[in-house]
């Protein structure tokens, strides 16, 4: 394991540390890119139960908007609901399951270190 990936390696564990506490149970990836979803869309949404399809949507908010700051995606705008929608300028490099994981590690610590 080189230096970067140590690094990474103990930014996350603070991270899952961070969010344990403020929640109370461990988050997984999915648990964590959800919450990140919720977060862009920043209220616009009523308090309302989600349905799974809502959750998905949630999730792939948070990717995209992860994944932006790297310029594989742009917000394009906000639909009549309020949902925001992107628009991929380049493509994600195709990669393993694993160095997906990594990367979204990667902008998710970014995201939280804002």
């Amino acid at each position: 394991m080189d230096h970067k990936d140590n690094t990474i390696t103990q930014r996350w564990t603070a991270l899952e540390a961070m969010l344990t506490e403020r929640f109370g149970k461990l988050p997984n990836m999915e648990a964590i890119l959800y919450l990140i979803g919720i977060n862009e869309y920043n209220g616009r949404l009523p308090k309302i139960k989600f349905s799974k399809e809502q959750k998905q949507d949630l999730m792939h908010i948070a990717v995209c908007t992860l994944l932006s700051k790297s310029g594989y995606y742009q917000l394009s705008g906000f639909d009549d609901e309020g949902w925001p929608h992107f628009e991929e300028l380049i493509p994600v490099p195709e990669t393993t399951l694993g160095g997906q994981e990594q990367l979204l590690k990667e902008h998710i610590l970014e995201y939280f270190e804002m």
